[in-house]
């Protein structure tokens, strides 16, 4: 075969594996991108902030169960072949999404509907726990060895991808409804539009040919009847999980959803910017970022993997505090008090729930500064036959910045998000090249999905956590808004000082059968 139809060949290869990866990848994101307004929905209203905590939790989940889907579809994509065994999560991941889009509110069903979705999540992660793996070790073993970091790079601009695609069919669904249909049943349809996505995609997967590797290996019976027993049997193999793991994955997952994830959370919750402004701000800077995978992935067939994942996460120690204060400092409206003269104050009072023994006042007070920065102030005041009964909380409080300050926001996620490539960018080539191919699936997956499902999924919940710990009051600003960073700087530095000791420097290595 002449070397363009190979390069023609892989490309199909690439094309049909990362749209499939893609929508998984979008069908996971979009609970994320949602969780502001999916913890009004599906937990109970009296908290927001332990709503808020709940729905991370609910998110965190997804992630926690990935290993398991790893060990359970790596298993089977060892023992019946790679394409079948992603294309089973494809449904899966595509059929709970779909789900979580029908299942009605907390107001409708109560307790049933957290429940539901949990369950639903929890299959979401198996799925994605299986999908990975897959498309990854099918890339890589179609794949010429001097190549591989630059072709298995574009499986890993899918995880971007499906978060961008995720942010652009939110805020298209947020600028075509009003607030209130929005609000009220609008948010369910990103939910719901992926079950088209995923149509299109079983119907481009079901033409694909198995990896000629294990179609080899499968022809002259080579094949693992064990594949579990062989990964982590095998004392040899088994220190190759683990170095993975502790030396690159469990770094790259916390750089990879602190620069995603977390800086999303971080600006709407903690810097109170409006979500339609944040998902925008992010959106521009994954897109302007994410030709950094290919770049790196394509670096490391050159200079080596570890090097170029090692710097990524040594930066990422570094500058999170730095970049992250500068974006809180450019979020602040503290700043602007001194324009108090010049605000413009409109305040209305609506009376929401009135009793003999009760009732609650609802203030909606916006305020506009000189330079057109806007700040939106929900507050709840109840008032009790029993006065020492009655509260007055911050329900909500929005900022919506002028446009001059979209630019360097934009700028600071892009360096994040630049960081994440760097990490990530080659790790599918490198944990490809770790493990031979009879147990590659389930080898692999493990390690990729503890480090990013357990330590980097745990991300924002964590670190949101960590914030919270410093409020002196429930709705008070928290003492130290940077307080979550320090989880994943100290999770990054571990995974970097192993990864220095132990690591090689891999390029270019053929895969063992």
């Amino acid at each position: 075969m002449s070397n363009d139809a190979n390069v023609k060949g892989i490309r199909s290869v690439i094309l049909s594996s990362s749209l499939g990866t893609l929508i998984e990848w979008y069908d996971f994101y979009i609970f994320g991108s949602l969780a502001v307004i999916i913890s009004t929905k599906f937990f109970p209203s009296g908290n927001p902030t332990a709503a808020f905590l709940s729905t991370l939790a609910t998110f965190a989940a997804g992630f926690i169960v990935r290993p398991f889907g790893a060990l359970f579809f790596g298993r089977l994509g060892d023992l019946i072949g790679r394409k079948y065994t992603f294309l089973l999560t494809l449904v899966l991941m595509g059929g709970s999404t779909f789900l979580i889009g029908c299942i009605p509110s907390y107001e409708t069903i109560g307790a049933l509907a957290p429940i539901l979705v949990l369950l639903l999540r929890l299959l979401q992660g198996l799925a994605l726990g299986g999908e990975y793996g897959g498309a990854a070790t099918y890339v890589a073993e179609h794949a010429p060895a001097n190549r591989r970091g630059y072709f298995t790079s574009w499986i890993q601009t899918t995880a971007t991808l499906g978060l961008l695609v995720s942010l652009i069919v939110i805020i298209t669904v947020q600028s075509s409804l009003s607030k209130e249909a929005y609000a009220d049943w609008g948010w369910r349809l990103p939910f719901l539009l992926s079950i088209f996505l995923v149509v299109i995609s079983i119907i481009i997967r079901m033409k694909m040919h198995e990896s000629p590797l294990f179609s080899k290996l499968k022809k002259e019976g080579k094949t693992s009847t064990n594949p579990l027993k062989e990964s982590f049997g095998n004392k040899a193999n088994f220190k190759m999980v683990l170095l993975a793991l502790f030396g690159v994955t469990m770094g790259q997952g916390v750089v990879w959803y602190t620069g995603q994830f977390y800086a999303q959370s971080f600006i709407q919750k903690t810097c109170n910017i409006d979500s339609v402004q944040s998902n925008m701000w992010i959106g521009i800077a994954l897109l302007l970022a994410t030709p950094g995978f290919v770049l790196f992935g394509w670096l490391s067939d050159k200079i080596g993997r570890k090097y170029i994942m090692m710097a990524g996460m040594l930066l990422a120690i570094l500058c999170y505090r730095p970049i992250f204060t500068k974006i809180y400092a450019t979020c602040s409206v503290k700043d602007k008090q001194e324009l108090v003269d010049q605000v413009k104050i409109s305040e209305q009072r609506t009376l929401v729930a009135k009793s003999v023994a009760d009732s609650v006042i609802s203030n909606d007070t916006v305020r506009t500064y000189a330079d057109g920065t806007t700040m939106s102030i929900v507050r709840k005041q109840t008032f009790h036959a029993d006065a020492s009964k009655n509260t007055n909380a911050e329900v909500k409080k929005t900022v919506t910045l002028n446009s001059d300050a979209k630019y360097p926001i934009i700028g600071l996620i892009f360096i994040l998000v630049l960081f994440v490539t760097m990490v990530y960018g080659p790790v599918a080539a490198f944990l490809v090249e770790l493990f031979p191919t009879k147990i590659r699936y389930t080898s692999m997956s493990l390690p990729y999905h503890i480090g990013n499902g357990v330590f980097g999924g745990l991300v924002p919940f964590i670190a949101t956590r960590l914030v919270d710990t410093t409020r002196p009051s429930p709705g008070a600003a928290p003492s130290d808004p940077l307080a979550g960073l320090w989880y994943p700087i100290i999770i990054g530095a571990l995974c970097f000082v192993i990864g220095m000791i132990y690591l090689k420097n891999k390029k270019d290595e053929e895969v063992m059968d």
